[in-house]
C-alpha cells in the first residue's frame, strides 16, 4: 500500500495581491518616468525611473509572493496594511526626499523600509519548505534590500542632488 503525499498548501494569493497591484503600478509609474525623461536625461530623473520600477515596483512584488508562498501561516490584515503603508510610504519617502534634496525625509524613507522589511521577515518566520531554496532566495532579497537602503542614503547625502 502505498503512503498518501500531503496535499502542499495553496498559496494565499489574496496576500499579495495588494502587493502586486502597487507593485505594477510602480514599474508603470517608473516606465512613464523614463519616458518623460528621456529626450532629455538626467540623474536624478534615471534614478527616479530605476527606483521606482527595481525598489517600488519588482521588490514589492516580490515581497508579496514572497508571502503568499512561504508563510506558515496567513498573516493577518494589520500586518499586511502596516507592510503594505510602511514600504509604500517610505518609497514615496525616498523619493521625495531625493529628488527635493531633503536628506532628512529620505532617511525617514528609509527607516520606513527598514521597519516594512522586518516586518515581511516576521511574516515568514516558522516558515518551513521543500525545497528551501525559495525560502533562501525570499531572505536573500530582504538581506540584500536591507544592505542595500544606508548605502543609498549614504551616497544620496554625499552626492546630493
Amino acid at each position: 500500500m502505498s503512503t498518501p503525499v500531503p496535499a502542499r498548501p495553496i498559496p494565499r494569493w489574496s496576500v499579495a495581491s495588494p502587493f502586486v497591484a502597487l507593485g505594477t503600478a510602480c514599474v508603470v509609474a517608473g516606465g512613464l518616468v523614463a519616458a518623460a525623461v528621456a529626450t532629455s536625461p538626467s540623474r536624478l530623473g534615471s534614478w527616479a525611473a530605476a527606483y521606482l520600477v527595481l525598489v517600488g515596483g519588482v521588490t514589492q512584488v516580490a515581497l508579496g509572493a514572497g508571502a503568499a508562498l512561504l508563510a506558515s501561516r496567513s498573516p493577518g490584515r494589520r500586518a499586511i496594511a502596516a507592510e503594505l503603508a510602511g514600504w509604500n510610504a517610505g518609497n514615496g519617502a525616498v523619493l521625495a526626499g531625493t529628488l527635493l534634496g531633503a536628506t532628512w525625509l529620505a532617511e525617514t524613507g528609509g527607516v520606513a523600509l527598514i521597519a516594512a522589511l522586518v516586518l515581511a521577515l516576521a511574516g515568514i518566520r516558522g516558515a518551513v519548505k521543500h525545497p528551501a531554496w525559495p525560502l533562501h532566495l525570499y531572505r536573500a532579497l530582504i538581506a540584500l534590500v536591507l544592505v542595500s537602503i544606508p548605502v543609498g542614503l549614504v551616497i544620496a547625502a554625499v552626492h546630493p542632488r
